[in-house]
């Protein structure tokens, strides 16, 4: 190491690797590829509504809850409480199910993080 290299106080940084991704996309998928197993909670909305305390007490067996769609309209997807999609209830082997039908970009789900 020469003279110049060094600090006034006789140390000199450290040589650090180069930060740049070598390999291009692989670069980009292995880093990917340390969240693809982080579980996320996927729910469907199929509407909301706003009630009073008073008329939330009263809900027993049988009360009906009007909510604020239409019938036949889609239902929201979300993953962990943020819309990423639009959806249809289907039935799978006995069981509910939904097919996307409108899936945000990418881009738009970034933009509502912020």
């Amino acid at each position: 190491m020469s003279d110049s290299a060094k600090k006034s106080d006789g140390y000199a940084p450290a040589p650090l690797p180069d930060l740049k991704a070598e390999g291009g996309a692989a670069a980009g998928d292995a880093n990917l590829e340390v969240i693809l197993d982080i579980p996320v909670m996927i729910s469907m909305e199929i509407g909301r509504t706003r009630i009073s305390i008073r008329h939330l007490m009263q809900l027993n067996q049988g009360s009906v809850v009007e909510l604020d769609r239409l019938a036949g309209e889609p239902l929201d997807v979300l993953v962990n409480g943020t819309l990423i999609a639009h959806g249809e209830v289907v039935v799978v082997n006995e069981k509910f199910g939904i097919r996307l039908t409108d899936v945000i970009s990418a881009a738009e789900r970034v933009q509502k993080l912020k």
